[in-house]
């Protein structure tokens, strides 16, 4: 361990610094040395010193000085004063500015060497759970995203890669497949991790409080607007803001995003006062962006912008080897939620339904199937009778009847027969459809199913 330890010697006694440097060589350690406080804190940036020797007298800058700065800039490393001038005061003041340890001379060079390596011992138990916690750290950040699949490894692969960058990230796939955990990896792992997250779910209002929703609005901008309101990237300052669904905006937002995006300011609806943008843009969509800009619905410019990175998340039924650990970790998630720690786990057959399972609603719906399950069983093991019974989603319709019917009413007419699935559950039928509760609702009100 000895010879891993860098030991720096801080003294203006050219014969104290050699002898002591002699012999903490010929116990294996790593010795620099300084004749005086400004030279220890040049060695010091320049050498991931851990243990340090300083006198107290010294000439350009004394003990209490050097002891101030270097722990200023390093506040890790272990100083030990040296002095011949001893006294409870001066002893008291170099351990209230940092030092660890304080030896009078003359010193017995096993006294020194016994120091010394009761703190490298130290040290190294500092280094290693600095470690562990690096460790820890980055595993919490993405402990959400459980898998085991190689499309997922690569993905996790791709989030730690980019996390680190201001770069906007544009999240595919199809709606459950964990868009908003993955923006919230990205966030966690960046330096912007303990700022705010603000998601926003763009389809949730229509256009006008959409807008008032991202940029705010200064009292009197609009009927309703009593007083002023900060919007969701002001809030965001300095931190990452999750816009979802963006395929759905439209396109005025879309220019007034295109703003803030290439000028870094925005104004709040009813202002003229220009705010500064300091905003990391994570968006997400399950909509071909490719195709709307094709049809003219998506600005070209706007797309572009926001897919200087892309992370595609696969369907649930193109990883199938994640839903098992994925089954567990939301079992023991309810479990412990509903306080029922003696369900242990799944029956075999119970594994094989889940395993061929459509999931047209992706993880989200796993999740759904899994709390249900938690919430039902009287028993250790979820069986396959604690699983409902697959839906049949297919809403067949003959060709024969749909030659003269719109692509709306063909939608409608399935959102019917999901509802009727699920008994007008409108929570389980968002996630069998695979869209937001908030858009269902809008399409309920558009369809006139209210």
């Amino acid at each position: 361990m000895n010879e891993q330890v860098n030991v720096l010697i801080v003294d203006d006694e050219e014969i104290i610094r050699d002898s002591l440097a002699e012999w903490l060589v010929s116990c294996g350690y790593k010795v620099y040395t300084a004749s005086n406080g400004k030279e220890g804190i040049e060695v010091l940036k320049k050498i991931p010193v851990r243990i340090v020797l300083a006198d107290l007298i010294m000439p350009v800058m004394d003990g209490i000085s050097f002891i101030k700065e270097a722990k200023r800039s390093f506040p890790t490393i272990s100083i030990v004063i040296i002095t011949a001038h001893a006294s409870i005061e001066t002893a008291i003041t170099a351990m209230r500015e940092g030092a660890c340890d304080y030896i009078e001379k003359p010193f017995c060079p096993e006294a020194i060497e016994l120091i010394v390596s009761n703190l490298a011992q130290h040290q190294s138990l500092i280094e290693e759970n600095m470690r562990l916690k690096r460790i820890l750290h980055e595993k919490s950040r993405l402990e959400d995203l459980v898998y085991k699949s190689k499309a997922m490894q690569d993905i996790a692969d791709k989030i730690r890669a980019v996390a680190p960058s201001n770069a906007t990230v544009l999240i595919t796939g199809e709606s459950g497949t964990g868009k908003e955990l993955v923006a919230k990896a990205l966030h966690n792992l960046s330096p912007r991790k303990d700022r705010s997250f603000v998601p926003v779910a763009c389809t949730a209002l229509p256009e006008t409080l959409l807008e008032s929703e991202l940029f705010g609005h200064e009292k009197g901008a609009y009927t309703g607007a009593e007083s002023k309101r900060k919007g969701r990237f002001e809030i965001a300052d300095s931190g990452t803001i999750f816009l979802d669904e963006i395929g759905d905006i439209s396109e005025k937002t879309q220019l007034s995003l295109l703003r803030v995006i290439e000028t870094k300011q925005f104004s709040r609806i009813g202002g003229n006062a220009l705010l500064n943008s300091d905003v990391r843009i994570i968006t997400a969509t399950n909509r071909s962006l490719p195709e709307l800009v094709q049809a003219g619905r998506f600005r070209t410019d706007l797309y572009y912008r926001l897919n200087v990175v892309n992370i595609n998340l696969p369907p649930l039924r193109e990883r199938r080897e994640d839903i098992p650990l994925l089954a567990k970790h939301f079992m023991d998630m309810f479990a412990s939620e509903q306080n029922k720690p003696e369900i242990e786990g799944f029956a075999p057959e119970a594994i094989k339904t889940l395993m061929e399972w459509n999931y047209p609603g992706n993880v989200r719906e796993l999740e759904n199937i899994i709390e249900n399950a938690v919430l039902l069983t009287r028993n250790t093991i979820i069986s396959d009778e604690d699983l409902p019974k697959q839906p049949d989603l297919s809403s067949e319709i003959s060709i024969e009847r749909t030659d003269n019917l719109s692509l709306k009413e063909l939608e409608r007419r399935h959102i019917l027969k999901i509802l009727e699935s699920t008994g007008g559950n409108r929570s389980k039928a968002a996630k069998i459809l695979g869209i937001e509760r908030a858009t269902l609702y809008n399409k309920l009100k558009t369809y006139g199913i209210m």
